[in-house]
């Protein structure tokens, strides 16, 4: 039996006569990370981290509690209060008992050995991914490359019990020419080194694709948005269509059923939890209920909302296998790929801006959609399909219906993000919109 298994059998049954409910998420992680700066590994970090939440139910009042420890002393102590508690707080709005537990079938081959071993000896990958950046005679290099190790166990009262592994290597590098950087990541459950020479040549690339500098006048242009620009922005999407996030009126999907056209017919969006090559895979969620994959959207139409037992209660509907306690969420988006050729990708734009990497995204209107998010990195003015120069920090500013309705096509060619900015892993092509409004930032 496994030490977490062993744990969380150990809450459950201290706890299981004081409430009418208990789960226990337990997720152990195993992580080795190096650290690049000036070019050089700089740090070179191991830890391994426990992370333990609870929910507990007492008279349709919830409980969730989130530790880090390994100590069922220090969590059995903390909630001997709460029964005595729930009396003086409200009935959970959104509440269903947890189901019972049915069968779930294992995702096979999340776990990469090359991975585990290769721990040992990351500074020959990472001077390979410097050595790919370094071809492009860039002047300085940073990033990070972690490989990671995972136990995730769920336990609970009703009798559900099960535990799955997996490994998970995130890579990231970015290269610096002067006043310009290029970056790009990689994430993924396996150890492949071409997709680390990889991320180090195209950090490489976009910090020297042009060292002209041109001014951009605010207005609406086509958009060219690189894989990790629309892992972000799908990430931020996909907040909005978990059924939590309608219900409580944080989302554009709220005035749509599922069928409604929301999207350009090319396009579909798919939660993937049982894809083994991205790791956020999951045989069961949080309620113990068995994962499946699913469109979000398909062929330009709302095609589900992500839910748990609670939400699918309240809206009439079953579980999708996405809980979420409190939140249902995806496991792993992958996003359909299109007919274009990356290598053509500015060939019939005749105004248009490339966003190759972004942060703040930030709505304005979670009803409507409305957003907006930075350009970081290099950003290129492209006219009759040539790069004409770096236009420096702009700001995209837009709705989600808008940017789905005037998607004019993605690239055959995908690739597979993780990162600080796309934290649900994802698989992801190149994406060009028309008539996008893009301005510059009031900073």
């Amino acid at each position: 039996m496994s030490m977490d298994l062993e744990l969380g059998r150990k809450i459950v049954e201290n706890l299981k006569e004081k409430f009418d409910e208990v789960a226990v998420s337990i997720i152990t992680r195993d992580n080795v990370m190096v650290k690049l700066w000036n070019t050089e590994p700089s740090v070179v970090q191991s830890w391994k981290i426990t992370d333990v939440t609870l929910r507990l139910a007492k008279d349709r009042r919830l409980f969730l509690l989130e530790y880090s420890t390994r100590d069922p002393e220090a969590l059995l102590k903390d909630v001997e209060e709460l029964p005595r508690m729930a009396k003086k707080i409200e009935e959970a709005e959104i509440y269903a008992p947890l189901p019972e537990p049915g069968a779930v079938k294992p995702v096979e081959g999340g776990v990469d050995h090359n991975a585990l071993s290769a721990r040992d000896e990351l500074g020959k990958l990472v001077y390979k991914m410097l050595d790919a950046a370094l071809k492009h005679n860039v002047d300085r290099v940073a990033g990070t490359l972690t490989v990671a190790y995972e136990t995730r166990t769920v336990l609970n009262s009703k009798g559900f019990e099960a535990s799955e592994s997996k490994t998970a290597v995130e890579a990231y590098l970015r290269a610096f020419k002067g006043e310009f950087s290029g970056h790009w990541a990689y994430g993924g459950t396996r150890i492949d080194e071409s997709k680390l020479i990889e991320t180090g040549d195209r950090a490489g690339y976009l910090a020297t694709i042009s060292s002209n500098k041109v001014d951009l006048t605010p207005g609406k242009y086509t958009v060219i948005l690189s894989p990790l620009v629309v892992g972000n922005l799908i990430n931020y999407l996909t907040f909005m269509a978990s059924a939590m996030a309608v219900i409580m009126g944080y989302s554009m999907f709220m005035k749509y059923k599922p069928g409604d056209k929301v999207a350009a017919e090319t396009l579909t969006l798919l939660d993937k939890p049982r894809d083994p090559t991205l790791p956020g895979f999951a045989s069961f969620d949080d309620e113990g209920v068995e994962t499946f994959d699913k469109p979000i959207i398909e062929n330009g139409r709302l095609a589900s909302l992500m839910h748990n037992n609670s939400t699918a209660s309240k809206m009439g509907a079953k579980s999708t296998g996405n809980a979420g306690w409190l939140f249902p969420h995806p496991w792993n988006l992958e996003l359909s790929p299109g007919e274009l050729s990356e290598k053509d990708l500015f060939k019939d734009v005749e105004k248009g801006v490339f966003f190759s990497n972004n942060w703040y995204t930030r709505y304005q209107n979670y009803a409507e959609g409305v957003f907006s998010t930075v350009s970081r990195d290099a950003t290129l003015y492209v006219e009759n399909g040539e790069v004409i120069g770096q236009v420096g920090r702009v700001r995209l500013s837009t709705s989600f219906p808008t940017l789905l309705a005037n998607t004019v096509g993605c690239t055959r060619e995908r690739y597979d993000v993780m990162w600080w900015e796309v934290r649900t892993p994802s698989r992801i092509p190149f994406l060009v919109a028309k008539d996008i409004m893009v301005t510059r930032p009031e900073i």
